[in-house]
């Protein structure tokens, strides 16, 4: 099958603006496609730049090339490395031509889009776009094989080649071409080349240093390559030979080569250098026996002359070393690889190394992980024809059930009771790529309580299932139903036969509408702190604002939380979660003041999402079968939730989070963890643009789920999530990520219901401060303050069109004010907010309570009758505000006649008066009468709100 290629050639640009201060730019190109990326060279100050360069591209789906598009932006390199974006140019696939056709070498003039609409964007580039299949050679063809050049014919071959250099870098102006003709003999040659020094611009768009956020750790590393001729130490000739390294009181020790005298390890260990005080690296060489190993040899370093390195140099090399024999040891012979060196956790070979501050152990090394890309996959049911219930004396009520891996919905019962039933009813599902599922659809019959026949089933792979970025309407399809298969003996299989054969000429069918529909984000945490909100479809992604870096210190002060032979120890590890990106840092072993180091990077595509950060304990340390058997789960230290909007770009925020765990024992601090933050971002205008769009992506707000399915799939998805995750090596286990994703956030808790119902009278609290400061200043106790209210009061009416801007003036006024008071730090877990100090045991009893409830029914029955006063005084309330929202339907409803006349009588008296009098004298006296002095006042209620409490509600009409 040919391969097909896309060829895109960037020719030249024109009338680009400047960029570098000194009136010009450095451009390049950049071309995207299909999640390819190819860039041309830098042209160095150059307004009208001339590339001429092709830029290849693999189509990985030459059916749908017309619905693809090539993305080429134009960027300026700056000085201090970073770019700046000139302009962007989208090209259709349909634009694509086939090369050798009408049109496919002409080149198009693109003029460059602007990346927002303020963005001052100018110029146009010159493009060729067309695609070719390239046809792999044939086997069969052998390459011709090449003519072998005599002497004579290579000297005549130079000699020409010679010729034609001469001739081609002559001079042109006749001056230089006497001064080479005058020239001696063996300058000729010589003045041909240029011996100057001239400035290039090569590409070097290195990153930023990758761990400037932490605090650089030293490892001693050692790489045992191999060995060669050791002593043989078995009675058949040869030897088991191993390594064992020694710092300190820390040992490590490479596998066992059996049956070898030139054995080759190729491993690596790193020892924390800050834990153990030693100045040697003793290296010995054993062989492995039954009763006792014999010593082959030892090498010694001292630390204090090892060398140092750090990136970007090359790996140190390694050096062969000879075996030395100690005191009591003679036979010792051969020679060792090593390469010894002193690095940081940023070297290149500390991921995979031996670590002495994880025990050694492998699956305890730090991983990143990344979460299933997620689609919403449409079923659209809509009708069944030529179905064959078993029983024809009676209308089938037919419905069918879906089923995609644990998730299995159905339809309602079709109001058509025939054997032609129809539907049109939409089911969604959650499916996680790779797409290798298979979506069971069934047709079922009711025929009688908790009785259903299965009327036809068929399996649909989601790998044929098409995909839409939008809502464009996806063909119908016609589906034949299966018949349930039953295990059964010959005569059963010979009905089947002549069943098969019936339904080769007449078989029941399904009309579906099936689509996995990208333009959707599907929700696996809460929307309220959600790391991502980009559609599932790449195509529909916009390009990054910033890059989130996250430097993962350290813990300080945690507590023990387990015992291992007989003494308390803990062993924590991170995990990190924005978008789908998820990282876990390496467990260190028995220490309650860890110190990972860690630093680690995401894209951000929207300012408002949020970091969360959790500590835990390995309770899987050795990874055994007891660990196993006995289901232990990794115990919760505490969690971290970072807002990014609420950090301020290009600033390192250290701080030392405090790690709060609620369970049903109460509130306990587990200890510290201490982060470094910093969100750089690439462009502060579209950093601001970003809060003007949608939160989610347009597709929820153009065809939105309803709030049940949307908690039903996020449910879904979250549990597709935690399966992924635990399935990897070394796995994230289920209670992590359910603990990082609040997995039971939406369960009953009164705590939570307190802390809720707190929040909102802390929101209201402004709105009753400016109520009771109006009511200090119509009951004059300020009365400097009054007057200047009265003043204010006649001035707004006077001249109502500053009422506005006053407002808006006001608003910009606080909000200067408020910025003294700002937070000079990332919000945290607040304890006061969350109502965690002062919840009851009891109450945090029932939050944590599994559900269905293993409490004792006398816990049951009095958390019940709690449950039941709390649900009275809501309803309570709800009551009061139903009866005052009727009393306004009372006014024109006439159910009672004399207070719907004596409201109707005020409206037209009060319908003339407004019309006589001028507005302003009406705002006026009425001001005057509600800032009136207390002396023209009494404490009896206003005849309006009189009038308004006697007024009938539906309350006397309730049962």
């Amino acid at each position: 099958m040919p391969n097909r290629k896309l060829v895109v050639e960037v020719c030249h640009a024109s009338n680009l603006p400047p960029k570098d201060g000194e009136g010009s730019s450095s451009p390049y190109v950049e071309v995207d496609f299909d999640t390819q990326r190819h860039r041309t060279k830098t042209k160095v100050r150059d307004l009208n730049p001339v590339w001429n360069e092709k830029l290849e591209f693999n189509v990985s789906d030459p059916d749908v090339i017309d619905e693809e598009s090539v993305e080429v932006s134009v960027y300026t390199q700056r000085r201090n490395q970073q770019r700046h974006l000139l302009g962007r140019v989208r090209i259709p696939g349909v634009h694509f031509k086939k090369r050798g056709t009408e049109g496919a070498d002409k080149v198009v003039p693109y003029s460059l889009e602007r990346r927002w609409f303020l963005s001052p964007v100018k110029g146009e580039i010159f493009l060729k776009t067309y695609y070719y299949d390239d046809v792999p050679a044939k086997k069969e063809d052998k390459p011709k094989e090449e003519k072998k050049e005599t002497p004579v014919e290579r000297k005549d071959q130079e000699k020409k080649q010679q010729d034609n250099q001469q001739k081609a870098t002559a001079p042109e102006k006749k001056s230089e071409s006497k001064a080479a003709a005058t020239a001696p003999a063996f300058y000729t040659h010589t003045e041909t080349m240029n011996f100057d020094v001239h400035p290039t611009n090569p590409n070097l768009e290195w990153e930023k240093v990758t761990h400037d956020l932490v605090t650089p750790m030293e490892y001693l590393f050692v790489r045992v390559v191999k060995a060669r001729d050791l002593a043989a130490k078995d009675v058949t000739g040869s030897s088991d030979p191993y390594v064992e390294l020694k710092v300190g009181s820390k040992k490590a020790q490479t596998r066992v080569v059996s049956r070898s005298l030139n054995p080759e390890w190729n491993q690596v260990f790193a020892f924390d250098l800050e834990t153990f005080n030693a100045g040697f690296l003793e290296i010995d060489c054993w062989d492995k026996d039954v009763v006792k190993d014999d010593f082959l040899g030892h090498v010694s370093f001292e630390i204090a002359e090892i060398p140092s390195r750090k990136p970007p140099d090359s790996p140190l090399a390694p050096t062969w070393y000879k075996l030395e024999p100690k005191k009591n040891e003679k036979r010792v012979k051969g020679e060792i690889m090593l390469a010894v060196w002193i690095g940081t956790q940023a070297d290149e070979a500390f991921s995979e190394a031996w670590q002495s501050d994880t025990g050694g152990l492998t699956h305890t090394r730090s991983k990143v992980y990344l979460s299933p890309k997620l689609w919403y996959l449409r079923v659209h049911v809509i009708e069944a024809q030529d179905l064959t219930p078993s029983k024809d004396n009676r209308f089938p009520e037919v419905f069918v059930r879906t089923e995609l891996g644990f998730q299995i919905q159905r339809t309602s019962v079709s109001s058509t009771r025939n054997t032609s039933p129809s539907w049109g009813e939409d089911i969604f599902f959650v499916a996680a790529e790779p797409l290798q599922e298979q979506l069971v659809i069934t047709v079922l019959d009711r025929v009688g309580a908790n009785k259903d026949e299965v009327l036809g089933i068929v399996r649909i792979p989601l790998s044929t299932v098409p995909k839409r970025a939008d809502h464009r309407p996806v063909p119908a399809k016609w589906y034949d139903l299966e018949k349930e298969k039953k295990e059964g003996g010959e005569k059963d299989k010979e009905k089947e036969k002549e069943e098969k054969k019936k339904d080769s000429k007449f078989s029941s069918r399904i009309h579906l509408k099936i689509s996995l529909d990208g333009g959707y984000h599907v929700l696996d945490e809460s929307i309220h702190y959600s790391s991502d909100t980009r559609p599932t479809d790449k195509r529909l992604w916009k390009a990054p604002i910033g890059v989130l870096e996250l430097g993962i210190l350290g813990a300080t002060n945690l507590l023990p939380m387990k015992t291992r032979e007989g003494i308390s120890c803990t062993d924590s590890y991170c995990v990190a979660k924005y978008g789908p990106k998820w990282v876990k840092t390496r467990t260190v072993v028995d220490n309650f003041n860890p110190k990972w180091n860690e630093q680690y990077t995401w894209e951000v595509y929207d300012p408002c999402t949020v970091l969360t950060v959790g500590v835990f304990d390995n309770q899987h340390l050795l990874n055994g079968a007891a660990e196993k058997a006995q289901a232990t789960k990794d115990q919760v230290i505490g969690k971290v939730r970072i807002r990014l909007s609420t950090l301020e770009t290009e600033k390192v925020y250290t701080h030392s989070y405090p790690l709060i765990v609620l369970d049903k024992s109460g509130m306990k601090k587990k200890g510290e963890l201490e982060l470094a933050v910093r969100f750089s971002c690439s462009s502060r205008w579209n950093m601001m643009f970003a809060y003007f769009l949608p939160l989610l992506p347009k597709m929820h707000y153009l065809h939105p789920f309803h709030p049940r399915q949307q908690e039903q799939q996020r449910n879904a998805a979250m549990r597709i999530v935690i399966t992924r995750l635990a399935r990897s090596e070394p796995p994230i286990r289920k209670e992590v990520v359910e603990y990082m994703l609040d997995v039971d956030s939406h369960m009953w808790s009164l705590r939570k219901s307190k802390a809720n119902w707190y929040r909102i009278q802390n929101v209201f609290a402004g709105l009753a401060a400016v109520v009771r400061w109006f009511k200090e200043i119509c009951e004059w106790k300020n009365p400097v303050t009054t007057v200047l209210v009265h003043v204010l009061f006649l001035i707004l009416v006077w001249y109502p069109e500053l009422i506005l801007p006053t407002f808006f003036l006001y608003m910009f006024l606080i909000g200067l004010w408020h910025f003294r008071f700002r937070d000079r730090h990332p919000p945290h877990m607040d304890v006061v907010l969350s109502y965690a100090n002062s919840a009851e045991p009891d109450e945090l009893d029932e939050e944590f309570d599994v559900i269905p409830t293993s409490k004792t029914h006398e816990i049951v029955r009095m958390r019940y009758d709690r449950l039941r006063l709390l649900a009275g005084r809501i309803q309570t309330v709800m009551g009061d505000l139903a009866t005052q929202l009727e009393r306004f339907h009372s006014f024109l409803s006439w159910r009672d006649p004399r207070a719907t006349v004596i409201f109707i009588c005020f409206c037209l008296l009060a319908a003339i008066i407004l019309y006589v009098t001028p507005f302003r004298v009406i705002a006026i006296l009425l001001g005057v009468y509600l800032l009136r002095h207390p002396r023209f006042r009494h404490g009896m209620p206003s005849v309006i709100l009189n009038f308004f409490r006697r007024l009938p509600a539906l309350s006397d009409r309730m049962l």
